[in-house]
């Protein structure tokens, strides 16, 4: 079952941590929305921990481009069982699906430079690859511009070939391959994989799991593979997984540009990291024995991890602290408080009862939403959305959300947490949390009279955040058919 713990727990002060500086930092991260969890681990104790209700220590959440060190560590296991080299050219290994004239720059790539995000590539072809039905053949008929090894540009696309490559030398998934080998060495349990359309795990993203699985893969990376005694990363991978092989821009202020290892970023103060989309972190600092492992849904992702060197660094200390129970209560009672609370206001109004069980058309959209029915209930409300492609029905709570299951890809159902509330007279106010992503999509319907006019959108999105506003009316109740 996920969310077994694993590291012992201690109060901060006995591994030199001041909890008042812990406590700064999770109000600074609560401030900087949205947090998810955070984790900090110091000489491989737990010191503070806490989730942002609805999610929890046993909630899976997206890591994102996190997945990517675990893609990498793969890869480490796969060099010392001698299925293949760093050095090995990639067409040695997918002679089958390359072009039949390579380029010459393609014909030089190894698989240090997908590790290395060295590929070659002038900018990242990811989107392009990901839009066809088979990844390995597109990122193979891309124009490699570069000499590999010697042009850093971040490629989703180049770690999905890592996998694809574990994949056919192993004959197993990523997650097949992991599972004796890290996961369970680890008690890493029920994590999942989004997998490509030919079914080879993602790689560079796609990989689930929980807060403390993120902090025992970062601590088992500081202890240099080892874990409870004995080996679990094979004798050096680590050292040249997070040491930097390759420059990757030249700004002393800025954690993406300290150097890159074997999908590792460098860091600044000593730092290394694994890190995903929307503020996904596993954070290690090898000189003051800390990880910190951080979930979260926010789109400016270097101030979050800033946060972490103004309030956690100048909290540590080189040996044990003087009990400080009042500075430990507020932090245990803030870490305890944690949650993300649905839209506040009146679960009706007078607007509401004249549209309840009323169908609202819509004029047409970009979203392709028809037409709409709320219905107003006790406890909670009934939606109904005609979509041009299915309708789509679910219940809205008011004071607590209700769980649905559904999905923003379509392939790939998840937990959703619906609420909705009237915040003003004529302004209902819906929130949708994807509790295993960083995902909140949030719409407001204001109505005038008989005018319905729905703002929307995504807390955070690899496009726009914000959907075109849905322009509509209520039908008489006379004439109020469903228009599907």
């Amino acid at each position: 079952m996920p969310g077994l713990r694993r590291l012992p727990r201690s109060t901060p002060e006995e591994q030199g941590v001041d909890p008042r500086a812990l406590l700064r930092l999770v109000d600074a991260l609560v401030d900087w929305p949205e947090l998810h969890s955070v984790m900090v681990v110091r000489h491989g104790s737990v010191v503070a921990e806490g989730w942002a209700a609805p999610f929890a220590a046993d909630r899976l959440h997206e890591f994102f481009s996190l997945s990517k060190s675990f893609t990498s560590t793969a890869v480490g296991f796969a060099v010392a069982e001698g299925l293949l080299t760093v050095d090995d050219l990639v067409l040695d290994h997918f002679a089958d699906e390359a072009p039949t004239d390579p380029d010459p720059n393609l014909r030089r790539m190894r698989v240090r430079d997908l590790l290395t995000m060295t590929t070659g590539h002038a900018d990242d072809p990811t989107d392009r690859v990901f839009q066809t039905d088979d990844w390995v053949r597109a990122f193979l008929a891309e124009p490699v511009e570069h000499e590999p090894g010697t042009f850093f540009v971040y490629n989703t696309a180049g770690t999905h070939i890592l996998s694809a490559l574990v994949q056919k030398l192993t004959g197993q998934r990523l997650l097949d391959y992991l599972e004796l080998r890290l996961f369970a060495p680890l008690g890493i349990k029920g994590a999942t994989w989004q997998q490509s359309p030919s079914g080879v795990d993602v790689g560079g993203s796609g990989m689930s799991g929980t807060t403390e699985d993120i902090a025992v893969f970062g601590q088992l990376y500081l202890q240099d593979g080892m874990w409870d005694g004995r080996r679990v990363l094979p004798e050096g991978w680590a050292a040249q997984a997070i040491t930097t092989q390759v420059p990757n821009d030249t700004n002393p202020d800025i954690d993406w540009a300290q150097g890159y290892g074997y999908q590792f970023w460098r860091g600044r103060h000593g730092s290394y990291r694994g890190d995903g989309a929307f503020g996904q972190y596993c954070v290690v600092l090898p000189e003051q024995e800390v990880v910190v492992a951080i979930t979260s849904g926010v789109a400016e992702m270097h101030g979050e991890l800033a946060l972490v060197w103004e309030h956690l660094l100048p909290g540590l200390a080189d040996g044990p602290l003087t009990d400080d129970p009042e500075g430990r209560q507020l932090l245990e009672q803030r870490l305890r408080g944690l949650r993300l609370d649905p839209p506040h206001g009146s679960p009706t109004s007078r607007t509401g009862a004249r549209l309840d069980g009323r169908t609202i058309t819509f004029e047409p959209n970009p979203l392709g939403i028809r037409n709409a029915v709320l219905e107003v209930g006790d406890g909670h409300d009934r939606l109904t959305v005609d979509h041009e492609e299915e309708t789509v029905i679910v219940s809205v709570g008011h004071a607590q959300p209700v769980l649905a299951r559904t999905a923003l890809r379509r392939s790939d159902p998840e937990d959703v947490l619906v609420s909705g509330a009237w915040t003003a007279p004529d302004t209902y106010v819906l929130t949708a949390r994807f509790v295993e992503s960083p995902v909140v999509v949030t719409a407001t319907a204001t109505v005038s009279g008989d005018d319905v006019v729905v703002e929307g959108g995504l807390n955070v999105a690899f496009g726009p955040t914000q959907f075109q506003p849905l322009t509509g009316r209520v039908l008489p109740a006379t004439d109020d058919v469903w228009v599907g």
